[in-house]
């Protein structure tokens, strides 16, 4: 007679060393998450003329001009100049979190949205 129920093979031995990894690696995860937050990052544009701070949170937390940028007919060269160091600073920041969940999940990829 065929037994019935339970896995064959003795997987429920398995998937607890499977619920053990995810577990671990969500805590790394977290863990990840949270250095990530603390860190910054600092881009510049223009030859250092404009200066941005990101945090790993996303957010712009300083932004310094060089007094030779602040040109009152360009206005247009300044903005392109904050533009250009913000979108650096925030590509930085992606790609230490890419670093930093590849390492943990090892390349499994998952598109996590750190």
């Amino acid at each position: 007679m065929a037994k019935r129920g339970g896995f064959p093979g003795g997987m429920p031995g398995n998937m607890n060393n499977l619920m053990k990894q995810a577990q671990k690696m969500q805590r790394q995860m977290e863990e990840a998450t949270k250095q990530l937050e603390e860190t910054e990052v600092t881009a510049t544009a223009g030859g250092g003329a404009v200066e941005v701070t990101v945090s790993g949170k996303k957010e712009i937390t300083k932004v310094k001009l060089s007094e030779e940028v602040v040109d009152p007919d360009d206005i247009e060269m300044l903005e392109d100049l904050i533009v250009a160091a913000v979108n650096e600073g925030l590509r930085k920041i992606d790609d230490i979190s890419q670093q930093s969940m590849s390492a943990i999940t090892g390349g499994l990829g998952g598109g996590f949205p750190f």
